[in-house]
């Protein structure tokens, strides 16, 4: 069996001075905010708050200069996730271009597409979407099915995404694609494409309402849709290999272990003092849990500040984080007797209720537990 190491995070005192402006900014803004809302986590979508949030250079962190960023460190950047996240701020409408996608392009897409585009995202004026998931094979992207194929006018697109988070409010998607072959190639023939929502012809979002009766999910259809030749990112036919960096993005940030922390925050504020030993130890679990995966997280942001890709250890980290966040509204029910209910007045009672509804999806999105132990046990070596 492989051993798997993380890396030991360092202090960073530039980090750790910037927190407090992020807690003072925060607290202004999000003041009449009510723990319902901030209970959204990262799916929460103001704009006039994300374009606050690039005004203050927290967009982009980490990018170059001539392409709208501010050359901070990854620690810096990891500091500004993790305090938004824990005061439930709505991120929603820069959350995937800042962590995902604008790094993609950074590393992957053409001069043309970074001037364009990074720009835009560090000010807070570009939403994004990811065009992975598809119908019958959801998180298993090797067998996607959607097709681009080259013309002399375009690109022709066909087929179907789901789960497509804030399609309906986003300016553009990153399309995951087949670009040559078939589903039996697998890995092989496929391509991203950058596509503009709002002017590629061809393309029809419909909503998925989830069991909270929220709309974050859509249906992103493409029926011959055509999109431009220089809207390819990286090499044709090299997708695979570029979407699993990706996803070493995607899966390793605070996000993946705290979005029940308005839930966290409302128990505890029930409790008050006082409370016996079982509960006590509960929290006391609840807390030790939560250090671990933050070391384990920010272990993976020291890899990425090294220029390493830790795809592996950030797998590990979505598996782990999401078996916390799904495990903490039953130990809260385990300590406090109450109903949930979305219209009580009771704050824990409503925010109970919306964790409870969306605790089940956090398992699914970036990756099921499936595909995500798939990967770790080809990296332990104890599978093919």
């Amino acid at each position: 069996m492989n051993p798997i190491r993380f890396a030991t995070p360092p202090r960073h005192e530039a980090a750790e001075a910037l927190r407090h402006d992020v807690r003072a900014f925060l607290h202004d803004r999000l003041a009449h905010v009510p723990p319902i809302r901030r209970a959204d986590s990262w799916t929460g979508v103001d704009k006039d708050f994300t374009r606050a949030m690039g005004a203050r250079g927290w967009l982009g962190m980490t990018w170059p200069r001539c392409y709208g960023g501010h050359e901070r460190s990854a620690f810096e950047r990891y500091v500004v996730m993790e305090e938004t996240l824990a005061a439930g701020a709505p991120v929603g409408a820069h959350w995937i271009g800042d962590r995902q996608s604008g790094p993609t392009l950074l590393k992957f897409g053409t001069e043309a597409q970074r001037r364009a585009v990074l720009p835009r995202i560090a000010a807070g004026q570009a939403m994004f979407c990811i065009g992975m998931s598809e119908p019958d094979s959801g998180s298993d992207l090797a067998a996607t099915r959607t097709s681009a194929r080259r013309t002399a006018q375009g690109w022709r697109i066909n087929g179907t995404k789901v789960w497509t988070t804030g399609a309906h409010q986003s300016d553009y998607m990153i399309l995951f694609c087949r670009t040559s072959g078939t589903p039996a190639d697998r890995h092989a023939g496929t391509s991203q494409l950058l596509i503009d929502l709002h002017a590629t012809p061809g393309i029809a979002i419909r909503p998925i309402i989830d069991l909270a009766g929220q709309h974050h999910f859509n249906e992103v259809h493409f029926d011959d849709a055509l999109a431009p030749l220089d809207a390819l990112i990286g090499q044709e036919g090299d997708g695979w290999n570029q979407v699993m960096s990706e996803l070493a993005f995607e899966r390793s940030g605070p996000e993946r272990f705290l979005s029940s922390m308005q839930l966290i925050v409302e128990l505890i504020a029930v409790l008050g003092k006082g409370h016996g030993d079982l509960t006590r130890a509960a929290i006391g679990r609840l807390s030790a849990h939560l250090i671990i995966l933050r070391r384990r997280s920010r272990g993976v942001a020291a890899m990425l500040d090294a220029g390493e890709n830790p795809a592996l250890h950030a797998a590990i980290v979505k598996d782990l984080g999401a078996v916390f966040e799904q495990s903490v509204p039953d130990i809260a029910r385990g300590l406090i007797d109450a109903e949930p209910d979305l219209a009580a007045r009771a704050d824990y009672n409503a925010v109970l209720a919306k964790i409870v509804m969306n605790a089940p999806s956090w398992s699914l999105r970036g990756g099921t537990r499936e595909i995500l132990r798939g990967i770790i046990a080809r990296g332990l070596g104890v599978r093919g």
